[in-house]
């Protein structure tokens, strides 16, 4: 279900695998039951979510305390979060903003509006890997549910594997949390996990391209 990255007396860093919930259904544990078990401890906070398709990096809380600062950071924009996607469609435009307000659609899916009240924002920059086949860089300044695959889809690209917004079929949802940074007491935190999980994720192609593109935050971020 996970993989410890990272273990401090404040919070757990885990990689979540594609296909896990983050909480139980009817009989299925979810994450937060896996890791109470297989950590030994009950007492634990989440300080965001991921989608059951979406893997990669997961921050818990070891204490109510934690939790706060920590949950401080990420609804005052001071935690750095950064995404990969993966399409088999060019997008739009290959790589800038993504800005709207969100509406429930049908089925459980989001969509983008012409809003601006209250919107979810991301950043992206594209990259060809190979033909019919393009890893998106995703950042968002905000943090809606389904942010990330409703700024896809809005972009004509949606998801490799994500059927709800129009995908085509793979073998796993292709977006993974890859990479936060964040300050929590005046240390400086900085993690970045390649996906494990995926034909397409491990490939040589985007082993190759992560590789030349190095740490997600030395690219040229334009201000929110």
């Amino acid at each position: 279900m996970y993989t410890l990255i990272h273990q401090d007396p404040r919070f757990y860093l885990v990689d979540k695998h594609p296909g896990v919930g983050f909480h139980r259904e009817d009989d299925q544990p979810g994450l937060m039951d896996a890791l109470r078990d297989g950590l030994g401890d009950a007492a634990l906070w989440p300080v965001h979510r991921l989608d059951r398709i979406t893997s990669g990096l997961i921050l818990v809380a070891r204490s109510a305390e934690a939790a706060r600062a920590l949950g401080e950071a990420l609804a005052g924009r001071e935690m750095e979060k950064y995404y990969l996607a993966l399409s088999d469609r060019k997008p739009l435009k290959k790589q800038g903003r993504v800005a709207g307000d969100m509406a429930k659609g049908r089925g459980g899916a989001w969509r983008l509006t012409e809003g601006r009240e209250n919107p979810a924002v991301t950043q992206f920059f594209s990259f060809s890997l190979e033909p019919g086949l393009r890893l998106f860089l995703l950042r968002p300044r905000t943090g809606k549910t389904h942010q990330l695959r409703v700024a896809m889809k809005s972009q004509g690209a949606p998801i490799l594997g994500d059927a709800l917004y129009g995908g085509s079929a793979a073998d796993r949802g292709y977006l993974h949390a890859y990479a936060l940074r964040f300050e929590l007491d005046g240390e400086r935190f900085a993690f970045v996990c390649p996906p494990t999980a995926g034909e397409k994720f491990t490939g040589e192609s985007c082993r190759s391209r992560l590789a030349e593109l190095g740490e997600p935050w030395r690219q040229s971020w334009p201000g929110a």
